[in-house]
């Protein structure tokens, strides 16, 4: 069932309702999610970026401190985790979903092209900060090396001290890399990179498996960038409560 919400007709003065076709829940609900889970993973990272200075503990590393980068200026040594963060933050701070969000969240524009534009002015994303476009491209390519990164330390995870090792951070290092995979190769970026600026799929058949393949997660686009943010979060709250010992540590993590 569609919910009705109140929008300004042709005329802007009879409000006319407006059926939202996204979901049953109120219009207000979406946005105010997005603010609050993307501010408080902002914050949460903030802390992690510029206050902690290790991300390991035993066989496993956080994604925010991969790979390890330890550099000292005397004896102060700079955050780690600020040779990382940057290459994740230009990613999704350019990501075609996640403008997307802000710009219906952050600045509370409506979510249906049915629904006037408010006063405040128009959405000029495209043409206004079209660098945005191709940053993302090149965040793309930082972004898929940080990635294999992560699957070799899901692998090294396997391992503690020569012997063989499976524990909770093991796998959720595994869904942690597994989600990421999902976001960063179901880019639209990615996609236009493997099949786009071509007139002749036929021509190419190996390019055309591999965009109907990208396509088949670019669909969900928006599950995997939530998913995947959501997986990086608590792979280091789970790491950091055991580098904390918050966690006691045991064969079993």
């Amino acid at each position: 069932m569609a919910v009705l919400q109140r929008g300004a007709g042709p005329d802007h003065s009879d409000p006319a309702a407006v059926r939202n076709p996204y979901s049953t829940r109120p219009s207000w609900f979406y946005p105010a999610l997005v603010v609050v889970v993307f501010t408080a993973f902002v914050v949460y990272a903030g802390l992690v970026v510029l206050f902690e200075t290790t991300g390991r503990i035993g066989p496993y590393l956080s994604p925010f401190f991969s790979p390890e980068v330890n550099v000292r200026i005397g004896r102060f040594l700079i955050p780690p985790s600020i040779w990382v963060a940057w290459a994740p933050l230009a990613f999704r701070l350019t990501c075609y979903y996640y403008r997307k969000a802000y710009f219906r969240s952050y600045l509370w524009h409506p979510r249906s092209c049915a629904v006037e534009e408010p006063k405040r002015g128009q959405y000029k994303g495209e043409t206004g900060f079209w660098t945005f476009n191709n940053l993302h491209r090149l965040a793309l390519y930082a972004i898929v090396v940080q990635t294999l990164f992560l699957y070799y330390d899901a692998i090294l995870a396997f391992s503690d001290r020569g012997s063989f090792h499976f524990g909770l951070g093991t796998a959720i290092m595994l869904v942690n890399v597994v989600l990421l995979s999902g976001y960063t190769y179901g880019c639209h970026a990615f996609r236009h990179l493997v099949g786009g600026g071509m007139d002749c799929f036929s021509c190419s058949r190996i390019r055309f498996r591999l965009w109907k393949g990208v396509t088949v997660l670019n669909v969900d686009h928006e599950l995997w960038a939530w998913a995947s943010m959501i997986s990086v979060w608590a792979t280091d709250v789970y790491i950091r409560l055991l580098i904390h010992g918050v966690i006691p540590h045991g064969s079993w993590v």
